[in-house]
């Protein structure tokens, strides 16, 4: 990666055409082609951007150019499109390169297998008397998270989601309606786990008969001791 902050003046030639006026900016070049520029505001954003693929050429500035005070000129175009980018740059402060390397990826804490592996582990959350039958109960259209029973022993199916919606309803409701068929199973119960759940599908799964459970996540990893709390 390339990182140069330098003074410069943008113009953007494509679908639309744009201005960057004279201003001191971040201009990033990326491994994977692409170039962006950057203010000191504008949160993550780029001001504006090359996707790639796309080709660099940096070259020195003619005679007009120079006489502007331009000592270098980026022309980046787009392989597969007419889209151009210029950027004059009228003084480097910094510029450096940097070897990042393969990156692994981003690792979300939280998502949804951690909410299963954590609610497997205290499924009393559920309710008194709960317990768990097997993770990824797997049915002809997909594993059900959770499969347990309830203190009277009726089998429970639990969907959890980070974010639920009305598609989690659904899903869920697909695999009651499937498992309800399985005499060893049935009656199958339902319950709708989320960290958060959309009015829409709360209501939906209550017309259901689908129980809603809000999870709270640093209280599942024992962070949160709900027991102390005075709120």
């Amino acid at each position: 990666m390339r990182l140069v902050i330098a003074t410069c003046s943008v113009d953007y030639d494509g679908r639309l055409t744009a201005h960057l006026p004279l201003a001191r900016r971040l201009l990033v070049v990326k491994a994977d082609g692409s170039v962006l520029i950057h203010s000191d505001g504008g949160s993550y954003k780029p001001l504006n951007w090359m996707s790639p693929p796309c080709a660099l050429a940096e070259r020195a500035p003619d005679d007009e150019e120079a006489a502007t005070g331009v000592v270098a000129v980026w022309d980046v175009s787009h392989l597969k499109s007419d889209d151009r980018l210029r950027v004059l740059l009228h003084e480097v402060h910094h510029d450096t390169e940097h070897e990042l390397g393969v990156d692994p990826g981003l690792v979300k804490d939280g998502v949804e297998a951690h909410l299963q592996a954590l609610l497997a582990e205290h499924i009393s959350t559920l309710g008194e008397g709960y317990s768990l039958v097997r993770r990824e109960y797997m049915t002809a259209i997909g594993p059900v998270d959770l499969l347990a029973k309830d203190a009277a022993g009726v089998s429970v199916a639990v969907e959890i989601k980070r974010r639920g919606e009305i598609d989690g309803v659904e899903q869920l409701t697909r695999y009651l309606d499937l498992l309800n068929r399985d005499p060893h199973l049935a009656p199958v119960t339902g319950v709708f786990a989320a960290q958060e759940i959309k009015p829409q599908a709360r209501t939906l799964a209550e017309d259901r008969g689908i129980r809603c459970v809000t999870l709270d996540y640093a209280a599942l990893r024992g962070l949160d001791d709900t027991a102390g709390r005075l709120f």
